[in-house]
């Protein structure tokens, strides 16, 4: 995916005209980090956002005890940081690169620049005010449903419907990515282990056959 497919199926920016999105490209520039690199803190200066077009981000918080959080693994075509453009001035979470990683990365002056024009400053806060409902829905996520819905609609949200998955993070964060403590998700996957419907070939988890078919009719 290059920086134009990822413009025209983002959440926020493919409502916008061609002639917007080119501009959008116009005011950013191409960055490649690597696996284990840190994007910003939580707390750092706020001075872009990004979108990814390749790869995977963490993005976390860390309590007083030092312990993280994650709010959001992202993939392949996901905006982040763009609280820092009308809510925060710092970045009220953590990213760091799962993979290597290829993003796109604007400025808040290039941005706000962009933002003095009408049809797009409107057409822009429409689509923003839909992604701030993520943290609603995310609260109503773990408060809905057991952790073992939450895992496997995580494997859904972030892999899709597969029998294998290739999955990169430690089962710490896969803890955390799913609302719990790793050691509640080690006693799950061992009860999904002993039912037969889950087995790990080092960081490749395998479904048994037709899972989705049955979950869909449970």
């Amino acid at each position: 995916m290059n920086i134009k497919e990822s413009l025209q199926k983002s959440e926020l920016f493919s409502g916008l005209s061609e002639e917007h999105r080119n501009e959008i490209e116009s005011k950013g520039e191409n960055l490649s980090l690597k696996k284990g690199q840190t994007l910003f803190w939580e707390g750092d200066p706020g001075h872009s956002f990004f979108i990814l077009i390749e790869g995977s981000v963490k993005l976390f918080k860390t309590t007083e005890e030092g312990r993280e959080i994650i709010v959001k693994i992202l993939t392949g075509g996901e905006i982040f940081g763009e609280v820092i453009l009308f809510v925060n001035q710092t970045y009220p979470v953590s990213s760091t690169i799962l993979e290597n990683s290829s993003l796109f990365s604007i400025s808040k002056k290039a941005f706000h620049q962009l933002m003095e024009k009408e049809y797009f400053r409107n057409e822009f806060v429409s689509v923003l005010m839909k992604k701030q409902r993520y943290l609603s829905n995310r609260i109503h996520y773990l408060t809905a449903f057991d952790v073992e819905d939450r895992f496997f609609k995580f494997l859904l949200e972030n892999y899709g419907e597969q029998g294998r998955y290739r999955i990169n993070l430690s089962k710490k964060d896969l803890a955390s990515a799913i609302g719990t403590i790793p050691e509640t998700f080690s006693r799950l996957t061992s009860r999904l282990k002993k039912r037969g419907i889950i087995r790990w070939e080092k960081k490749e988890l395998i479904l048994k056959e037709k899972f989705w078919e049955e979950y869909k009719q449970l």
